[in-house]
């Protein structure tokens, strides 16, 4: 079966496990963990051990500023 995770297309996906990582997060947007954008745990590009009510950081590349990092509220 294909990791689909490894592939060069999917950007990098990473949990993060610290609390206070996430709520620097949350300060610097000024938003609550529910008001991030989802994504279903069904995923398979989400690490395994993500599981409902995690959050997730998404690293892709971008022509403009080379990366840019995204938030994802992991969901059943």
């Amino acid at each position: 079966m294909v990791d689909v995770s490894q592939h060069e297309l999917v950007p990098e996906h990473i949990l993060l496990d610290d609390d206070s990582e996430v709520e620097e997060v949350l300060e610097e947007y000024n938003i609550k963990k529910t008001d991030l954008p989802k994504i279903k745990r069904t995923d398979p590009a989400l690490p395994d051990e993500a599981a409902p009510g995690d959050v997730i950081k998404i690293i892709r590349d971008s022509r403009t500023t080379d990366k840019a990092i995204v938030y994802r509220l992991v969901i059943q």
